[in-house]
């Protein structure tokens, strides 16, 4: 059974806000129990409490636009790599989309939330009026591959063609249809280094024609090693787009020189280290096992092993399984896995001997999150190259950032 509009349109001016339940019900002077009833459509929702939410997040909005540059979104956010490297360069996140829970839960322990923060992108696609207007989109869209049929087949079957059939049933289906709707300045789209080749190349250049074709942006694309930055082989496509022409070069890409980075400067002391990620004698004599089976067949499946002058392989979204990608070598000890804290500091969530990045989660989740992220540095830098274009492109199309539009959207979204 749907919920009542009143229920609907109260929770939605509360996660504008930011809110918690505990925080909407001190700030209306009612119990967390009545707030509840409100959301769930036990008790019609009090009007006024609407209203004052509303309020409250239209002042926000105007706040927050004085401050920022810029505006941006984060789309598929996972723990919020892409935006630290926007608000690194002076940007404003005022709407967030992330269907995991858990990652969810990560990402609020980090950032301010204090917009509404999606789950399902599928939602806003099909009412992308929903998300506020923004200057630059953000998103490390998932890759699915797409079913491509010839254009004379589907006019004379009379369906639709372009992206509107290509990508139809795809999570980059319902970026586009974000896209084609907002036109934002400028957008960051993040995936693996495999993209350009998955589905023979398919998927790749539908996606290119989507963009460059249908949505009109002009586009870069460049793949981008993270060795220079963090002591991990990790190679990522970041593809760039403006809606207008610019003169955005990736060449142009700020990189790092001299001394690479060495394992050892993420590492905790071994002597501080939980015991707790020491491999097990069962499963260490598993991973060299299979090993040996796999190099008597010729080929190189198998764990690896570093030390503190190593660069490790890519830390992967499976990490949590087994560690096997990425051990670290202890002085008479069996191997053991990274902790979640020194992943943090591989992917440039945290620098080295830092502890700042919360996480509130499992181990398990922990490691599904840092394997699924980007390298915070390396976001950071394509921010940089990135940031005098942007700040050209709003000079010529106008800011969405403006306090009166922004007072007019968040009104129009809680509603």
């Amino acid at each position: 059974m749907s919920r009542p509009q009143s229920a609907l349109e109260f929770e939605r001016a509360r996660t504008t806000c930011g809110m918690s339940v505990a925080e909407a019900a001190a700030y209306l002077g009612l119990c967390e129990r009545t707030i509840q009833r409100y959301e769930s459509g036990e008790t019609r929702a009090s009007p006024v409490a609407i209203k004052w939410l509303q309020e409250h997040a239209a002042q926000l909005a105007a706040l927050h636009s004085k401050s920022a540059e810029f505006t941006f979104i984060d789309l598929f956010a996972g723990i919020g790599g892409l935006r630290k490297g926007f608000e690194h360069i002076g940007g404003k996140c005022i709407f967030t989309c992330e269907w995991d829970q858990y990652s969810r839960k990560t990402y609020k322990e980090n950032y301010s939330v204090d917009h509404e923060f999606g789950g399902d992108i599928r939602e806003f696609a099909a009412q992308p009026e929903r998300i506020p207007k923004h200057d630059v989109l953000l998103a490390g869209f998932p890759c699915q591959p797409f079913s491509i049929a010839g254009v004379s087949k589907k006019n004379a079957l009379g369906r639709p063609h372009g992206f509107l059939c290509d990508t139809q049933g795809t999570l980059f289906f319902d970026l586009a249809q974000i896209i084609a709707h907002h036109k934002p300045a400028a957008f960051l789209l993040e995936n693996v280094k495999n993209l350009e080749r998955h589905d023979q190349g398919k998927t790749f250049a539908t996606i290119m024609h989507v963009l460059r074709k249908e949505l009109g942006y002009e586009v870069h694309t460049r793949v981008i090693g993270s060795e220079p930055w963090v002591p991990q082989k990790r190679e990522r496509i970041f593809i760039v787009g403006f809606l207008r022409e610019s003169r955005f070069d990736f060449d142009a890409l700020s990189v790092p020189e001299g001394k690479r980075p060495m394992l050892g400067k993420i590492l905790d002391p071994h002597n501080e280290v939980d015991p707790k990620y020491t491999l097990t004698a069962h499963l260490w004599g598993y991973l060299q096992d299979y090993k040996k089976k796999h190099e008597a067949k010729g080929n190189g499946f198998g764990y690896s092993v570093f030390g503190p002058k190593d660069v490790t392989r890519t830390l992967s979204a499976r990490y949590y399984k087994d560690g096997s990608e990425v051990l670290i070598a202890q002085p008479r000890k069996r191997p053991r896995r990274l902790t979640p804290r020194e992943c943090a500091r591989l992917m440039g969530f945290d620098g080295p001997n830092e502890n700042n990045f919360k996480i509130p989660v499992s181990d398990t989740q922990a490691y599904k999150q840092f394997g699924n992220a980007v390298v915070v540095p390396v976001v950071k830098a394509v921010a940089e190259l990135m940031k005098p274009h942007i700040r050209s492109a709003l000079g010529e199309v106008g800011t969405n950032s403006d306090v009166d539009q922004s007072l007019l959207d968040i009104r129009s979204h809680a509603a």
